[in-house]
């Protein structure tokens, strides 16, 4: 069944900006089946375009309990089929996602902004990836065997040789609730692993970019996976959110997102002793060394123009406060300078374009606000800080390039997300630890030296759940999650398995 079509005649644009056939009006994906919202529709809009993209709905509090019921009606079969089975229907999800993948690239697209390279090479295909992963995690061995213990009488029971195993168990209806700027890849991240631990997933994407995400529904039940496992509702501000967190019947919230809204979550988990998996802001650091010069410069400054050239700026690993050695501040700030002088800002359906907009006139506002309080107070706005009049629309920043910056400074503690690197300089290592370590955030660092070893041992002092060195690379089997308010919990590879089960101890006498 395929959601029905809006009567609204508004034109929204395919890879091409041309109008197309009028935008749909998509509904909830619930037990296997599209269900009609509680309360209508809001639209989703093309960042690049300022047009409409297509309807998402508007669920309440009875949807969710209605998604929440379908779930937990599925997963204790779902538990007690063969891990096996259980693979195959992952393996098989991964299959179609790799087949359709490139059919679905103009949706996401245009719901996201995202350059063709992103959503070609980092969203769909990564997603695939994640659901492949995990067909191969459900079958890992779940039973943990401890060495027998003798244990002598007690007023409990009599002594003898006791036997015992650790067996990871399913959490049970886990709530997914994803953030925009990689609604398929976070969604896919959360949703494999549960899946293949023998959980269900509710999941509630953010309210910018869901359609995609509504799209994986017919998609997952295709591919074999049972009705009332995979579940998604969606609407425009935070009360589906909510209802979801609250709903007794949900056994763990798996978030990311703002570490404002995070701390919400987990307040409100609290109450119930839900599980919580939070993966949260962060302010990412490149620590550039004394020692950093030849490849290894080049390998820093390719690293922090990631910050313009991804996304926008749009992720939360991004290298977004630059912290350089006095004897490299100039050189660095000038080889910067030039690198974001000479990107272009344009239309993100074309293969050319490097820097796309930001997701949303309520985030370019914010990412402004922004760079104008850096100039406030003191810094120094080097490239970019100007709105661009091209293209004519769409929610752009320019690559922004921000010095003088000092560690009280706004704009060199607070997550801004969006395409704007800040440069702070030090004199030793450690002034370099104590600027790295000066925000309330810890999820991702980065260290750059001529001396690995050196960099290694400088790792160990960062409050950072994860560190690169001379990288921005990822390892897809590390646990990945921060310190701080950067988050709780970790998962990736074999510790997203680990993230959605529970351990249950098993006693007996040998």
């Amino acid at each position: 069944m395929t959601p029905e079509p809006s009567t609204t005649r508004t034109p929204h644009r395919n890879a091409a900006h041309d109008p197309v056939q009028p935008p749909r009006a998509y509904r909830n994906w619930i037990g296997g089946d599209w269900r009609r919202p509680a309360h209508g529709h809001y639209p989703v809009i093309d960042p690049a375009t300022e047009l409409l993209v297509g309807e998402a709905p508007e669920a309440d509090a009875a949807d969710v309990a209605a998604a929440v019921a379908a779930a937990q009606a599925a997963q204790e079969a779902w538990a007690a089929t063969d891990p096996r089975e259980r693979s195959r229907v992952l393996e098989r999800i991964a299959e179609l996602l790799t087949e359709r993948g490139p059919a679905l690239v103009p949706l996401l697209q245009a719901e996201t902004g995202a350059t063709l390279k992103v959503a070609r090479g980092m969203q769909l295909p990564t997603a695939a990836d994640r659901f492949r992963r995990y067909a191969r995690g459900a079958l890992e061995p779940d039973t943990v065997p401890l060495a027998p213990q003798p244990v002598g009488p007690s007023a409990l029971a009599p002594g003898g040789l006791i036997g015992a195993a650790a067996v990871r168990r399913p959490v049970g209806v886990v709530g997914c609730i994803t953030s925009y700027n990689f609604p398929v890849v976070n969604l896919a991240g959360k949703v494999a692993p549960a899946l293949a631990m023998g959980n269900a997933v509710v999941c509630k994407p953010a309210p910018q970019d869901p359609l995609s995400c509504l799209e994986l529904g017919p998609l997952l039940k295709e591919a074999g996976l049972p009705d009332g496992l995979y579940n998604v509702v969606t609407g425009s501000g935070s009360a589906p959110g909510e209802a979801l967190v609250a709903h007794p019947d949900v056994d763990m919230i798996s978030f990311t997102g703002s570490t404002s809204v995070g701390k919400e979550i987990a307040g409100n988990a609290g109450r119930g002793m839900k599980r919580t998996l939070m993966e949260l802001g962060g302010k990412g650091a490149a620590l550039v060394l004394d020692d950093a010069v030849g490849g290894v410069r080049e390998a820093a400054l390719g690293s922090v123009a990631s910050t313009w050239t991804f996304h926008s700026g749009q992720i939360c690993t991004a290298p977004t406060r630059v912290l350089v050695h006095d004897s490299l501040h100039d050189e660095f700030v000038t080889a910067l300078s030039q690198y974001a002088s000479a990107l272009t800002l344009g239309d993100p359906t074309n293969e050319r374009t490097v820097v796309g907009p930001v997701i949303s006139a309520a985030q370019r506002d914010r990412v402004e606000a922004y760079i104008d309080g850096a100039r406030e107070q003191g810094a120094t706005v080097v490239v970019g800080g100007v709105r661009p009049t091209r293209p004519a629309t769409g929610f752009y920043v320019a690559p922004t390039l921000i010095t003088d910056v000092t560690p009280e400074m706004t704009v060199a503690r607070e997550e801004l997300f969006g395409p704007v690197v800040v440069v702070l300089r030090f004199a030793d290592e450690d002034e370099a630890v104590r600027l790295a370590n000066s925000t309330p955030y810890g999820l991702y660092d980065y260290v750059f030296s001529g001396d690995t070893g050196r960099a290694w041992r400088l790792a160990a002092r960062l409050r950072s759940g994860n560190v690169g060195i001379n990288t921005v690379q990822r390892h897809p089997e590390t646990p990945f999650g921060g310190f701080k308010e950067s988050g709780v919990g970790r998962d990736g590879g074999s510790f997203g398995l680990h993230a959605y089960s529970e351990l249950q101890s098993i006693v007996w006498p040998s």
